[in-house]
């Protein structure tokens, strides 16, 4: 069949990705500038075209693959993976690398080569991933994947629009619920008009004419406009690799946790319906990053999580490509500064919201309702995470640190800053451990459990999760309990216990079976079961 260019829905999802995409980029900017300290020219000359580039080319690439695939399955309901910034990484590449890097040596351009640096190896371990992730997603049970995505969605993708969206609500929940109603609800507005562009106008137009907004920023914005050409930056990138070694202790977990996520984000579009190649969306993850590095940009790029709230606003194979066009055009004119002046924040984030909302909300659809109790548990490292998080940036805001109060001090005052950093520390491979285990123990396939708390350990012992840096034997007391946690689940194995029944009132239970070719029925008893 003839698979569409373009369609209805991919201006509604458009607009509601543009939206997003804008604020991360408004926000990275607002990093290079206000805490690294860098030349404003830089980052609007330099950073912001690399970032474009690279946006525009895996955009590109994400379209051919969902053409292809509406192709082969002869279907025009294909959505394609959503791509830009990603947003965990603007945050630690910023306040963990390029901030520490200006602090000892007070020099902007020496944390941004260092930021390039840090880029750049993270691009190499994803580029690696792509040929081990397929025998992880292999392996990874769906629960434990999504349960991290929900994790991740409700803290870093959630918690943060919904303060800001309460700063100021009388513009952000008129916004909020256009979005719901339409994204959500399914409901058209008038001559099906965009959604997520009527969301913006409204939002804007009572931002300003509430006096939320300050012409004289305008003013100063426009006179910002300067028209930034890209180039590779290769001198700056070998500055900073020079200096590789203390960039490994964050790089090596953290690019882990990009392809691992990347792998969760197709796991989730796959429970949506789109089944896209895991190793050529992580070719394009890595490769993004290493260009990106290359031409100036010490943000990597990364699979989006939320393709599944975009497939229900309506897009299909060109949102994201409208997308990645667009930013590109205004990161190469220069006119990010007077959008950031022109928009209203608390007019743009309630989708970051709504994104949120969707991927929690679709981890409980598409696992089987035994599963529920996996997805809650996978969760909970981010969360960990998040909070941890919180309590190490309000303690800088007040001139002090975890170390200068000490951990006893605030546990003794009911704050588990150390439980939660350690139990956070990795959070997402974590989480598809933790899930990954408990979805083994629910369906009774205990060699399986002991296998992924054995997996468990080893991580810990090596310092890729538990531990804030990569370190052998960081912390033998967890990586203990992970081993006795395999010893008791071989205990339950020895037991040969029957396998866990399949629910034949849940239909995803039966499909998964299904699936997985496990599935049996047994006359007599008038039953079904999974066997171990």
């Amino acid at each position: 069949m003839a698979v569409p260019f373009w369609t209805r829905g991919d201006l509604n999802a458009f607009f509601g990705l543009g939206i997003n995409m804008l604020v991360n980029v408004l926000v990275l900017a607002g990093l290079c500038i206000g805490v690294v300290h860098m030349a404003p020219d830089d980052v609007y000359q330099v950073v912001l075209p690399a970032i474009g580039v690279e946006l525009l080319i895996g955009n590109v690439f994400y379209f051919y693959l969902a053409r292809k695939l509406a192709m082969k399955e002869g279907r025009d309901t294909v959505t394609a993976m959503p791509y830009g910034p990603s947003v965990p990484h603007m945050f630690i590449v910023t306040l963990v690398i390029m901030l520490p890097t200006y602090l000892a040596t007070k020099d902007p351009v020496a944390a941004w080569t260092a930021g390039l640096a840090w880029a750049f190896i993270i691009g190499c371990i994803i580029l690696i991933g792509a040929f081990i992730g397929p025998s992880i997603r292999h392996f990874t049970p769906r629960a434990a994947m999504l349960g991290t995505l929900a994790g991740i969605s409700l803290t870093f993708i959630s918690m943060r629009p919904g303060a800001q969206m309460w700063g100021a609500l009388w513009i952000a929940l008129p916004v909020f619920i256009i979005i719901v109603t339409g994204f959500i609800a399914g409901v058209r507005l008038p001559g099906n008009f965009p959604v997520g562009l009527a969301a913006l106008l409204v939002g804007t137009a009572i931002g300003w004419i509430g006096g939320f907004m300050d012409t004289a920023t305008v003013t100063d914005s426009a006179k910002a406009i300067a028209v930034g050409i890209p180039s590779l930056n290769l001198d700056l990138l070998s500055d900073g690799l020079s200096g590789i070694s203390p960039l490994l202790a964050t790089a090596i977990p953290l690019g882990i946790y990009n392809f691992t996520e990347a792998m969760s984000n197709v796991e989730s579009a796959a429970a949506a319906g789109d089944n896209y190649n895991l190793r050529a969306v992580l070719l394009a993850d890595g490769t993004g990053a290493v260009v990106g590095a290359a031409l100036g940009s010490p943000f990597p790029p990364a699979v989006y999580i939320g393709q599944p709230g975009w497939k229900a606003a309506g897009g299909r194979i060109s949102y994201s490509l409208a997308t990645g066009v667009l930013i590109f055009l205004l990161c190469i004119f220069g006119l990010f500064p007077l959008l950031g002046a022109l928009l209203p924040i608390p007019a743009i984030v309630p989708v970051l919201l709504f994104i949120g909302l969707a991927i929690g909300s679709q981890a409980f659809g598409a696992v089987p309702k035994a599963h529920y109790a996996a997805v809650v548990l996978a969760a909970i490292p981010s969360l960990a995470q998040w909070g941890s998080g919180m309590v190490h940036d309000a303690l800088l805001a007040a001139g002090t640190s975890v170390d200068k109060v000490g951990v006893d001090a605030l546990a003794n005052g009911g704050v588990l800053y150390g439980g939660l950093a350690t139990l956070g520390a990795g959070s997402v491979l974590v989480g598809m451990i933790l899930g990954s285990t408990c979805v083994f123990l629910i369906d009774r396939k205990f060699i399986h459990a002991a296998i992924a708390s054995t997996v468990g350990g080893v991580l810990t012992l090596v310092g890729l999760i538990h531990a804030d840096e990569v370190h052998v034997f960081s912390n033998p007391k967890i990586a203990l309990g992970y081993g006795l946690a395999a010893v008791t689940c071989l205990g339950y194995a020895a037991m040969k216990l029957p396998p866990r029944e399949i629910d034949l009132t849940d239909p995803i239970d039966v499909e998964v079976a299904a699936e997985s070719g496990s599935l049996r029925f047994e006359r007599e008893e008038e039953r079904v079961a999974v066997p171990a």
